[in-house]
């Protein structure tokens, strides 16, 4: 076929995409909760209402049930990232073992083991709130291509050993094995991690989250965004436009957003990914790809692309691109991105030819917090009245409730096995202030993309490895 019309025919695939998440089709979506306009106090208040958010209320309210707990949120409940990712839920807190190898050697299976952990615990949650969000512990993929540097194949061959030296569950597929999994002809490896990861459906996840908090007796006020928070005699006042909240303790949970602390801006880096959902696959098209156990899967560049079956057998199919904006301007023009969604599809049909003819009905795109070690991180302030949890860099759908469990670990004063490790103690190093930052940013994406080329890292990814720096989606 002629490259001008295979380009023509990719870009109709998303011609009539509707420019917005497709999780928000769902008729379940709870109505708005008020918006605060007096002043009110409380023990904990908590900024933000995405999954942080809502898992620090949850189980601040699990832990002493006479607390009195209020949330806030500037907009809806859940309508960020939590609302809008693609759904996958892995257990891993270090955005994947060979970064925890990389940054935290002398502590890797006690992070692995603390993941898994905080993974079986939200499944347990999931069934005490009754959440019905399409949960499924698949597992996932990490999938190599012919795309790809041949030295990818030999990082999976990596991590397939580590995570075997600490018995995780874990298969290493050739190319045949892999595409009896999944039928595509661009594989040549893959590495299932079977009991680490689930899939879900994210909106519905945080909706649920937010009747479990209301269940528990937490307060939430929505349309209510944080101005300030300041110290306030022997507690902490939380500014909002029409009102305040007297708090003896703040838990800050806004993720991508302007932190409400300045010393978190120099941390964190707020950066766009986009993805898309096809319509339903019918019979015929789910035969021809397989995919029967349904797993989540990512192939393993740095410019990566991540994929997984909705409910109704739709392929949501997301990454590769991840845009900073000059001066981190969070907005909600940068959740369309048209460029990038040609791209997607162009790259999608070049996974699944035999997929030809399928139409995407959805596209859109959502703000991450991402930092120079790919992982979350915490800190306080005020006296150790205010602490935060920021950074997740993509992987936050279960990383968040440990995000959120340490967070009230800090603020109640409470040891615990986290606690203990460096990797909640330390901080990543900061991002450079602008125009380094944008510049530095755009040369590392110039040659991350080079890297997954040639598999090569040039002179200016091997100075930032040695200064500890990164940057991922």
């Amino acid at each position: 076929m002629d490259e001008d019309l295979i380009k023509e025919f990719h870009l109709d695939a998303i011609a009539d995409a509707d420019p917005y998440p497709y999780w928000y089709e769902d008729v379940d979506e709870p109505d708005s909760n008020q918006t605060l306009v007096r002043t009110v106090s409380c023990d904990l208040c908590i900024v933000g209402g995405g999954y942080t958010g809502l898992w620090t209320a949850i189980i601040a309210k699990e832990r002493d049930p006479s607390r009195d707990v209020i949330l806030i949120d500037a907009h809806e409940v859940g309508s960020a990232a939590s609302g809008r990712n693609g759904g996958f839920m892995e257990s891993s807190l270090t955005h994947g073992v060979a970064n925890a190898q990389a940054r935290f050697p002398d502590e890797v299976a006690v992070l692995e083991e603390l993941g898994l952990k905080n993974l079986n615990d939200i499944e347990a949650a999931i069934k005490r709130y009754g959440i019905d969000c399409d949960y499924e512990r698949t597992g996932v993929i990490d999938v190599s291509t012919i795309h790809h540097s041949p030295s990818y194949l030999d990082e999976l061959r990596e991590d397939y050993q580590q995570l075997r030296s600490l018995g995780q569950k874990v298969e290493l597929l050739d190319g045949e094995s892999m595409r009896a999994q999944v039928n595509s002809p661009t594989y040549t490896g893959g590495l299932w991690r079977k009991d680490r990861a689930a899939i879900v459906d994210p909106a519905r996840l945080v909706w649920g989250l937010k009747a479990a908090a209301e269940s528990l007796g937490v307060t939430i006020y929505e349309d209510t965004k944080a101005t300030s928070v300041e110290k306030d005699g022997v507690g902490v006042i939380v500014q909002t436009p029409l009102g305040a909240v007297r708090a003896g303790k703040v838990a800050l949970a806004t993720n991508a957003f302007k932190p409400l602390l300045k010393r978190i801006s120099h941390y964190i880096a707020p950066v766009y990914d986009y993805c898309m959902v096809t319509e339903p696959l019918t019979p015929q098209q789910l035969a021809d790809i397989g995919w029967t156990n349904r797993q989540g899967l990512s192939d393993i560049p740095n410019q990566f692309h991540y994929y997984r079956l909705t409910e109704d057998n739709r392929i949501l199919w997301g990454g590769y691109d991840v845009i900073y904006y000059w001066r981190g301007k969070v907005t909600t023009e940068n959740e369309s991105r048209p460029e990038t969604w040609a791209k997607l599809s162009q790259h999608f049909f070049t996974t699944f030819p035999q997929l030809e003819g399928v139409k995407f009905s959805h596209a859109w795109g959502g703000v991450i917090d991402t930092c120079s070690r790919f992982s979350v991180f915490w800190g306080q302030a005020m006296g150790g009245r205010v602490a935060y949890a920021v950074g997740y860099t993509g992987l936050g759908v279960a990383s968040t409730r440990f995000g959120a469990e340490v967070m009230l670990d800090l603020l109640d004063g409470k040891r615990s096995t986290a606690t203990q490790t460096n990797f909640v103690k330390e901080k990543p190093l900061p991002f450079p202030p602008e125009p380094f930052r944008f510049m530095g940013i755009q040369t590392t994406r110039w040659s991350l993309n080079r890297e997954d080329r040639t598999g090569k890292r040039n002179l200016w990814l091997r100075s930032l490895d040695r200064m500890g720096l990164g940057f991922d989606s």
